[in-house]
């Protein structure tokens, strides 16, 4: 039988840390490099990203390096895919490293489930020091990021999206590109667009990959408020709530500034705000003591959790404000806002 030729796109803006290690993993796969390309769309890196990757297109003639003179992720994704000619495109962050097999599995997957136009993995978080693993550990945890199966694993099937997923030529052929307006939460959005035509999504945790994630709190807050952000500008688009579980961040953080704002007037508010509060740390503490290594961990994990539910509500209600409310569309200013 013949083997599908796959191509993998990468977004890439300033990622000297990363990249090398993301082409690497890459090129240590077992996959047959003969049907393999890389396409690195590069935003204009100010660092050493663009010398990494002449190094390796250099030295491996299946890396190819392509200018994104957009910058945004949507536009490097569409810029790889439109210059690919493979049967499956794969997306890959430059955060992330592939399993040996990954390709392998992908490919497996997609053969043998032919009603599904999208495969996709589970992320094993990496860090570099007791804050980026508390992290980690947050997101790896289901009171952190709710079912997100790529994130915090399960059995393999049916998922509404995936991360980093793989996909057959004809999802594009029929779905479009990713959507260009969007600086964060495009591939939730081209997902959501896949299943309405008909295609499927599958999970398995088969399709390893690593992520390094967010070195700090103060880019995982910047992370989270944008995917909440640019969340309402995707329901606005398509006039649907893609999922129930991205309105628990907005009316966590609601309920919090409502109860205490009320909280000053009446002591009942004031008793239910507090024992909410009491209720929320309570399951805080209880799901972070299931994930950390030491009890050292427990105050940065709880953190982690507060800044990942409150970032993404806060985000989330300021997109009803700008794009609802006010009835406005993305502005500039929101792109330069995804680094």
């Amino acid at each position: 039988m013949i083997q599908p030729s796959v191509s993998i796109i990468i977004p890439c803006l300033n990622e000297e840390k990363f990249i090398g290690l993301c082409l690497q993993s890459i090129v240590d796969c077992t996959f047959n490099k003969d049907k393999l390309s890389v396409y690195v769309c590069d935003g204009i890196s100010q660092d050493n990203s663009v010398e990494i990757v002449k190094q390796y297109s250099a030295k491996y003639s299946f890396i190819f390096l392509l200018e994104n003179p957009k910058r945004t992720t949507p536009y490097a994704l569409n810029i790889g895919s439109t210059a690919s000619i493979a049967d499956v495109i794969m997306i890959l962050g430059a955060h992330a490293e592939i399993f040996p097999d990954y390709i392998e599995q992908s490919l497996e997957l997609l053969k043998l489930h032919q009603d599904v136009g999208c495969v996709g993995g589970i992320l094993e978080n990496k860090f570099f020091d007791e804050t980026s693993e508390s992290i980690a550990l947050a997101m790896s945890s289901p009171f952190g990021v709710g079912n997100s199966s790529f994130r915090t694993g399960g059995e393999e099937g049916y998922v509404d999206t995936v991360a980093f997923g793989s996909y057959r030529r004809d999802v594009f052929d029929k779905c479009g590109l990713f959507d260009e307006e969007l600086a964060r939460n495009q591939d939730d959005e081209f997902n959501f667009r896949i299943l309405k035509k008909g295609f499927k999504i599958y999970f398995s945790p088969k399709i390893r990959s690593k992520y390094h994630v967010r070195s700090g709190f103060e880019k995982l807050m910047k992370q989270y408020y944008q995917y909440g952000f640019w969340k309402v500008y995707v329901n606005k688009k398509h006039a649907v709530i893609t999922t129930i579980r991205q309105l628990v961040p907005p009316i966590f953080v609601l309920s919090v500034i409502l109860g205490l704002l009320f909280s000053t007037v009446s002591v009942l508010f004031s008793l239910v705000t507090s024992a909410s509060f009491l209720i929320y740390l309570s399951a805080a503490l209880v799901f972070a003591f299931m994930k950390v290594p030491a009890f050292r961990y427990l105050p940065k994990v709880i953190l982690s959790f507060f800044i990942l539910h409150f970032s993404y509500g806060s985000g989330y209600l300021y997109g009803l404000i700008h794009f609802i409310g006010l009835n406005k569309k993305p502005e500039k200013s929101h792109e330069s806002l995804t680094r």
